[in-house]
């Protein structure tokens, strides 16, 4: 959906926030035609987001539900084993677990997506050059999500360790070997590259958003990691 479609308005919006900021800053001496410009690119780039379009407000609130649901259940799991008890496995239950946060995933892209539908494409981004170096983002982080897949098999991408499904040691093999949680990182230049794809600054916002709880959520989830392969490597020297 094009932006004359969809953002009719927003060249005016523009326009005025740019003339606002030139009136406020009166005869620019040196320097301030630098900071002028940079402040009415600013306000281009969010004239084209209307962060009270429902689509947008469900996927904000996915991305930053979805990280903070698995690591609630995983730390409540991880202190009570109730959830392993009422389905008669740690195994069963990790399983369980990784189903609604596919599924929870799942409908965080859908929302992502109609977002970015809904809101206006950005004809500077709306070019063969972006949509390919779009696809190249795209690309990237589905081999950082999939290798990351691979190495760590369904229970340790999904918060086995929380269940105390434990390997033998943390991961070390590739992508583990040139960046601290690629699974992650490989997420958000998907969203990236999709958002690049659609020319959506909409969709850019969004990325940053998801970039965000990612960092908050490794803050939380690393040390407890660390910790536990600690321990694990500990009791192992001392059985020897």
């Amino acid at each position: 959906m094009g932006i004359s479609a969809v953002g009719s308005s927003v060249p005016g919006r523009h326009l005025g926030m740019c003339s606002l900021a030139a009136g406020l800053r009166g005869v620019p001496g040196p320097g301030q035609h630098r900071s002028s410009a940079d402040l009415c690119v600013m306000a281009r780039l969010l004239g084209y987001v209307d962060p009270s379009e429902p689509c947008f407000v469900a996927a904000v609130l996915a991305i930053v539900f979805n990280p903070l649901f698995w690591n609630v259940v995983a730390r409540w799991e991880q202190r009570t084993r109730k959830l392993s008890r009422a389905l008669g496995s740690p195994y069963v239950a990790c399983y369980v677990l990784g189903g609604v946060i596919l599924a929870l995933n799942a409908l965080r892209s859908h929302w992502f997506t109609q977002a970015m539908r809904n809101q206006p494409r950005m004809d500077s981004l709306d070019t063969p050059t972006a949509y390919q170096a779009g696809l190249v983002l795209l690309g990237a982080g589905s081999v950082l999500v999939l290798s990351s897949f691979s190495a760590l098999g369904f229970t340790g991408t999904f918060l086995g360790d929380y269940f105390g499904i434990l390997k033998e040691a943390r991961v070390t093999t590739f992508p583990f070997n040139i960046l601290d949680n690629p699974m992650y990182w490989g997420s958000t230049a998907n969203y990236l590259g999709w958002a690049v794809m659609h020319a959506s600054p909409a969709g850019l916002l969004l990325t940053g958003v998801v970039a965000l709880v990612y960092t908050a959520a490794t803050l939380y989830e690393e040390p407890f990691t660390a910790e536990i392969y600690r321990q694990k490597a500990s009791q192992s020297r001392k059985s020897h």
